[in-house]
Parts: C-alpha cells; structure tokens; sequence
C-alpha cells in the first residue's frame, strides 16, 4: 500500500505530540509524588486537593484521590463542552492520576527525600512547571482545573485566571490551617514561583536566534545560511549613514547551534563583517512552530 508524505507527516507529528503529552504528564507526576505529597505541599490545583484528601481520609492515596476529582471533572466537561472541545484532556487527566498512582505503587514515600524543605519546594516547583511548560508549548493541558476553566470561560464572563489564583490561594490556606502556617507560607511561595519557572522554561524551549548581518561578501554568507544550515534568510538594501555606501542586509532566524556555526563561520571568513543577535522568545511560521 503506498503511503503519500503527507500521512507519514501526520503520524510523525501525532507520535511527537503524544511523546512530549507523556513527557510532561511524567514531570508533573514525579514532582508530585516525590516532592509536594510528602512534604504536603498542596499548592493549588487538583493535586493539591488530593494531598489535602489524602490527609483527611488515611485510606486514600493521592493518585486514586486525582483520579475521583479528576472523573467528575471530566464528567462536567464533557456535558458543557463536548467530546471535540475536551480532546487530549480527557486522555491527559486520567493519564496523571495513573501514572502518580504507579509511582506510589512502584516508589512509596513514607517521608521526604531530605530535611531540606526549601530545596524540597525548589523540585516540587521546577519538576511540574517544566511538565506544565512542555504541555502548553505542544497546546495540551494536565486537565484538572483546566477543564473547570474552559467551562467557566464558555458560560460566564468571569475573569478565569484571577479565579483560578484566588482558587489556588485557598487551597494553600486550607493546606496552612491542616499542616501548619511553615508549611503554608510554603505553599503559597511555591504557587508564585511555578509561574516564573513556567514563563520560563517555555521561552528556552522556543527561543531562537535572530541573526542580522552586514558582510563585504553577502553571497557567500547567504549560500552557507541556505546550504550548510537548511535555513532561508531576508536580504534587503541599505545605505551606510557615514559612507553612503551601499550595503547589502541579510536578517534570519536559527536555533542556538546554527548561529553559533553562522558566527564562526563569518568570523572566519569576513572579520570586519557587522553582526546582531537577538534571542526571540517565539517564532512561528515555516520551518519553525504553526501559525
């Protein structure tokens, strides 16, 4: 049977999506599980909720704890939003609570890793953040409070992010009542900093470098930008404000390693040549992320 390039494109894409879904569905359980759970770090969210019912209830682990808030959320969205709007979030909210579930089954924490708690927040931050930036950057969510988000968003006018931080909020509050005020104060800097490390780490995942160059042989620059690196580039005329010269302008946008080579490669061949680089948080378009 013969396949077009067009279907083996969609299946590799479909394979990288649901790899990189897992991947930070995988992060954001580990944090959960190794870090937030045994240190209660119930920083908002279902898991937080979770941790919170498994402290009230003994008999209930986090994992299982998800999967029941989880379920009913799924329930919800899917009676208001329908099965073409709720999409991989389905798959995505059950996915989470099975994989903390085998971790807890695998790995169980009967304390933390270490009496660090500081450093214990820095992981139990950074490990869902990244697992949360991964998941946004490919347009999936964890599900969760997601879900009540989008529902929220189609039936009211209320302003979903301010309602899901005061939401998180107290959580952390309800967390501060049951374990302590250290641990609350805790939870609620960790629910400001995973903002931060979430911005964060989605710009290092699609920065990119935009490269201006003016060079004495602009031909040469421009055929090693199209051969060597597989890249196209902008070449426009302009006028040198002291000369008056003419000067031929090429501007492109690479990835860190191809304007790493680029610059060596000017450096080698044309010294005088003028160089910009600029990082570029997103870049969408042709050969970089879809419109």
């Amino acid at each position: 049977m013969h396949h077009s390039p067009r279907a083996a494109l969609l299946t590799g894409a479909n394979i990288r999506y649901f790899l990189f879904l897992n991947l930070g569905l995988a992060l954001t359980a580990a944090g959960v599980h190794f870090f937030k759970s045994p240190n209660h770090f119930a920083m908002g969210g279902t898991s937080g909720i979770s941790i919170i019912l498994s402290t009230l209830l003994p008999g209930l682990d986090v994992g299982p704890a998800m999967f029941l808030i989880n379920g009913a959320l799924v329930v919800l969205g899917l009676a208001f939003l329908g099965t073409r709007t709720m999409g991989a979030t389905v798959y995505s909210s059950f996915a989470l609570s099975a994989f903390i579930t085998a971790l807890e089954t695998a790995f169980p924490m009967a304390a933390p890793f270490t009496n660090d708690t500081f450093l214990e927040l820095c992981y139990a931050v950074i490990l869902p953040a990244a697992g949360s930036a991964i998941l946004f950057n490919i347009g999936a969510s964890s599900g969760g409070t997601d879900i009540l988000a989008m529902i929220l968003a189609k039936k009211t006018s209320l302003e979903i992010g301010k309602a899901l931080l005061v939401s998180d909020f107290l959580i952390a509050l309800v967390a501060g009542g049951l374990y302590g005020v250290r641990t609350g104060l805790y939870c609620v800097l960790g629910l400001l900093a995973k903002a931060f490390v979430v911005d964060g780490v989605i710009d290092g995942i699609n920065v990119r470098k935009k490269v201006t160059i003016i060079s004495r042989d602009p031909e040469h620059v421009k055929a090693f930008i199209m051969e060597r690196l597989n890249r196209s580039a902008t070449v426009y005329t302009a006028h040198g404000a002291y000369t008056g010269q003419e000067l031929q302008v090429l501007t492109t946008v690479l990835n860190r390693h191809q304007s790493v080579l680029l610059r060596d490669y000017i450096r080698k061949t044309d010294p005088k040549a003028f160089i910009t680089i600029v990082n570029s948080s997103e870049t969408i378009g042709k050969g970089f992320r879809a419109i």
